[in-house]
């Protein structure tokens, strides 16, 4: 997957769907794909064309939607972490 494609978009009001984020980047070309993650504010789009999504990023990153400014960059590639490593828990 080119990753050019893809981007992260961040600070999403938590009411958002996916649907209503697909429309907002319709707007600078073809989406292949929306993915929020519910409750964290944050998600991914995906569309067909490079220069499509690095025009979206530039016109929307900064930009206000439902009551957010948007953080829209380019998606970096998911890091495996190996089963089971996780920092230790501390109170202090």
């Amino acid at each position: 997957m080119d990753s050019s494609r893809k981007l992260y978009v961040g600070n999403l009001n938590y009411k958002t769907s996916e649907e209503t984020l697909k429309e907002l980047f319709t707007q600078y070309g073809e989406v292949t794909s929306v993915n929020i993650l519910k409750g964290r504010g944050f998600g991914f789009v995906e569309m067909a064309v490079g220069e499509n999504a690095q025009e979206a990023k530039t016109k929307l990153n900064g930009s206000e939607f439902e009551g957010r400014r948007l953080i829209v960059n380019d998606a970096k590639p998911r890091t495996e972490r190996p089963q089971g490593e996780r920092k230790p828990f501390s109170r202090y």
